[in-house]
């Protein structure tokens, strides 16, 4: 198979080269991810299975896992193997939320066979599906996580008089707290439902969606 690899520790590549070709693998590295991208663009050749990290530079945070899903983009049959040491949530749910065949997340730590590694590589290159437990596990408590669980008691009266659309100083005194109470209370509740900073009306507005959408029985 042609395979080609993008890993910026030099010992890791030199190691995964090695070995690939060892099996009698044609393997080209990258250390880049500029140098990923700038190799496969629309025109090129179409590896057998591209092997990425997710921290790669510039920035190494998830420079890897991009580039592999704008590949996908450009080369939607292009195989690929994420083998990382981290699980990047949101893009490994970006890069699973089209067709999955040919794709495998698999965390270094758990890679402790060669054997393991090479049969993850065949099944990804004939088209097979390889996900870490842990990554399914991780995409899987974000993705059911609405932030409401996050809130205290106090702030979940706060929240639930929010949703019925009274201002902070009618909630002040309806909870019989003072107005910077309340204003802490709500920015609290704000963060921990991840809302982006924006006007405090469109965060509410979100807020309060949210809240009506995943309250639990019961609650007003």
């Amino acid at each position: 198979m042609r395979i080609v690899i993008a890993e910026d520790s030099v010992l890791l590549l030199d190691g995964l080269t090695r070995l690939l070709t060892a099996e009698g693998h044609d393997v080209t590295g990258y250390k880049t991810a500029d140098e990923l991208v700038a190799a496969l663009g629309p025109d090129a050749a179409v590896p057998d299975v591209l092997v990425t990290d997710v921290r790669m530079p510039p920035s190494h945070t998830d420079e890897g896992l991009r580039a592999a899903i704008h590949l996908r983009s450009l080369h939607p049959r292009l195989p690929v193997l994420v083998l990382s040491q981290y699980v990047e949530q949101r893009y490994a749910r970006d890069l699973f939320a089209g067709d999955v065949r040919g794709l495998g997340y698999v965390l270094k730590d758990r890679v402790t066979d060669v054997d393991e590694l090479l049969d993850a590589i065949s099944r990804i290159a004939a088209g097979g599906t390889v996900i870490d437990p842990e990554v399914v596990a991780q995409i899987m408590a974000r993705a059911t996580r609405t932030g409401l669980e996050d809130l205290t008691p106090r702030e979940r009266e706060v929240m639930a008089l929010v949703a019925e659309g009274r201002s902070n100083s009618a909630i002040a005194e309806r909870l019989f707290i003072g107005l910077p109470a309340v204003e802490k209370h709500v920015t609290s509740i704000l963060t921990k439902l991840g809302l982006p900073p924006d006007s405090d009306d469109h965060r509410r507005v979100l807020a309060v969606l949210r809240w009506l959408e995943h309250r639990p029985n019961g609650e007003s």
